[in-house]
């Protein structure tokens, strides 16, 4: 009776503690299905490069602002594109709204920096893989951080921008999406 008794509190107390997991998720997009508006403007991918919106929930405790990527590992043949960066997005916030990578930030958070990813431009670019590459998978990372502002050079390269994120996180939270034409 006591090893039973015993037990039950050990899985009464793991289940207790167990935190809620720190997610991120776009109510923008399913898999595979992207609206032609958040395509890449260029390229001949008939977008606009409309930002999808972004939504997420549990961050870890102590966070104080966030940083976003979006990644595509399989462009330029595996070496990856850089889609979406944007840092310092405070702590109150719980999403992105459609729009709000849009060049120059005025639909980001207060305090938001968007950064150069790999056309040049600061702000979102849209799916744009080389038709017949098959899918590519674009991959949203959202980095809770333990300080207000991430610290990085002024126009940080885009790796330099993960690689500080990723060295300062509390914790990060993926969505992946695919897209090919």
């Amino acid at each position: 009776m006591t090893l039973r008794f015993g037990l039950t509190m050990l899985a009464v107390v793991a289940f207790a503690g167990h935190a809620a997991a720190f997610e991120i998720s776009s109510p923008s997009v399913s898999d595979g299905k992207w609206d032609a508006k958040y395509l890449g403007d260029k390229a001949g991918c008939g977008g606009k490069s409309v930002s999808i919106a972004l939504a997420w929930k549990d961050p870890p405790a102590g966070t104080k602002s966030y940083a976003l990527t979006m990644f595509d590992p399989d462009a330029n043949g595996g070496k990856g594109f850089w889609h979406w960066l944007a840092w310092n997005i405070p702590a109150s916030a719980k999403g992105l709204g459609e729009g709000a990578g849009a060049e120059g930030g005025k639909h980001m958070p207060k305090g938001s920096v968007l950064g150069k990813g790999g056309i040049g431009r600061a702000g979102y670019f849209g799916p744009c893989p080389p038709p017949g590459s098959g899918q590519h998978h674009y991959v949203f990372t959202l980095y809770a951080l333990g300080e207000k502002t991430l610290r990085i050079p002024e126009n940080p390269l885009p790796d330099m921008v993960s690689v500080a994120a990723k060295s300062s996180a509390l914790g990060e939270a993926t969505a992946t999406y695919t897209y090919g034409r």
